[in-house]
């Protein structure tokens, strides 16, 4: 059989993307403000947002499961965000003060009660900038040099944790003991030497890593659901903070993607074990940039400039824009509005419908492909094993799941290749029938033109 042409076709239903990207390349590098917006030919360029939806400049209408990677809980301008952002230019007068505010303290508050473990916190303005500052913190903390992270987990763009986010299996080393395998060019040895790569969801293999290295490692952050959709254990999760806690190595929970969408109180309340720190991003701030880092007030204090010793005895945190009103309001009121009596449940419940729907297409097609995932994200996997790590994901069909990802789009169904889905209040029936419809087409295209 002859596979589907997925460049090709894509290409002839999007020359205004195709030509924009061609523009923009010429002062904008690489096109893309951001690697990961990238994908083959070109990425869509898109004019328009409501709702569920978004509209490219050739005027293609998609229902939107990207969402900004998962930021927009509430999908794309809801009225409640509006409003929020409107009364601080009403009430407020500005964007940003550089300084206190009492909006700050209301965030703090709400954002305490969904994570009793973030007894203090500081905001930032994204997720990169909160695990940054969360593993600079940690290591202060401690007193330690070593930072170890997971094969495959991904914690932002910077250089500590910029290593065996997706390593080529013939680099990565030994399962048990994998190589740091850096994911930018001429990353500095130094981060390679000082981050220690841990196998996610190997208890035994992590522990005899830790055990050994227990006095250069002070901090250890995870994905509770690595890329927000493979789970961890729960027997890993639970050992895992034992051993950290017993190694005296503080345990950091990036929540930056799960952070109100696997449960309002994230991973740690799905798993019911409270980590040291935890790093948010994302729905936090409603549709604006935001990050948070937050835990025991005791290594918090560490960043107080009321703490006790010489300024260079205080761990540094600032930015003009942190915690500033607009950020504030939005994710305060996205916050209060899942929080409304059975909100955010009967967001899981269509996602449910969805996923089952996906499958049992899939069954009825003979296609490869199941779900995975908790609470309001999930992906299409094309394998019926377990997902348990990084190398599950390397060993996984990725062509049939791209061609996939083509044929969706050209149905209607956005999510970029290989990304996960994410929902938001704005699905609805109509929405997740229009996704069911374009997946039942696309499943008949795979069937009749790839040998899978």
């Amino acid at each position: 059989m002859k596979r589907y042409s997925t460049p090709t076709r894509f290409a002839e239903n999007r020359p205004l993307s195709a030509s924009f990207f061609k523009t923009a390349g010429t002062h904008i590098a690489g096109g893309v403000n951001g690697n990961l917006r990238y994908f083959t030919p070109f990425p869509i360029t898109f004019k328009k947002a409501k709702d569920a939806w978004l509209v490219d400049l050739d005027g293609n209408p998609y229902v939107d499961y990207l969402l900004s990677y998962g930021a927009l809980m509430l999908g794309h301008g809801h009225p409640v965000i509006k409003e929020a952002v409107q009364n601080v230019w009403d009430q407020l007068g500005t964007s940003a003060f550089g300084a206190a505010h009492p909006m700050e303290w209301e965030m703090a508050l709400e954002l305490h009660k969904l994570y009793p473990s973030m007894e203090k916190m500081r905001f930032t303005n994204s997720g990169l900038e909160a695990t940054l500052f969360a593993l600079r913190l940690g290591l202060a903390f401690t007193g330690k040099t070593h930072v170890g992270k997971f094969e495959g987990h991904y914690h932002g763009s910077h250089d500590h944790v910029l290593v065996s986010v997706n390593p080529d299996l013939d680099q990565a080393g030994n399962p048990t003991a994998p190589e740091a395998v850096p994911e930018t060019l001429r990353l500095p040895d130094y981060y390679l030497k000082h981050t220690v790569v841990l196998p996610f969801n190997d208890l035994p293999a992590c522990e005899k890593i830790l055990t050994k290295m227990k006095d250069q490692i002070g901090i250890v952050i995870l994905e509770p659901f690595q890329s927000g959709y493979i789970a961890a254990d729960q027997e890993f999760i639970t050992g895992l903070r034992d051993i950290t806690k017993q190694l005296d190595i503080l345990l950091v929970f990036d929540e930056v993607k799960t952070g109100c969408r696997i449960t309002l109180g994230g991973a740690q309340q799905f798993y019911h074990v409270q980590p040291d720190l935890t790093a948010l991003g994302k729905v936090v701030g409603g549709g604006f940039p935001i990050g948070v880092v937050g835990g025991r007030g005791d290594i918090l204090e560490f960043s107080s400039p009321q703490h006790a010793g010489k300024h260079e005895d205080i761990v540094f945190h600032s930015g003009t824009f942190n915690g500033n009103p607009i950020s504030m309001a939005a994710g305060l009121a996205t916050i209060r509005y899942l929080s409304q009596s059975n909100r955010f449940e009967d967001m899981v419940h269509r996602t449910q419908m969805l996923r089952k729907g996906i499958e049992t297409l899939a069954q009825d097609y003979g296609v490869p492909f199941k779900t995975i995932g908790e609470g309001t994200i999930f992906n299409v996997v094309a394998t019926n094993r377990k997902m348990t790590n990084y190398r599950d994901v390397a060993s996984l069909q990725k062509e049939t799941r791209m061609a996939l990802d083509y044929l969706l789009m050209d149905h209607g169904v956005y999510s970029k290749p290989l990304n996960r889905f994410s929902l938001s209040d704005a699905h609805g029936k109509r929405e997740i029938e229009i996704t069911l419809d374009g997946f039942e087409r696309s499943f008949s295209k795979l069937k009749s033109n790839i040998p899978l």
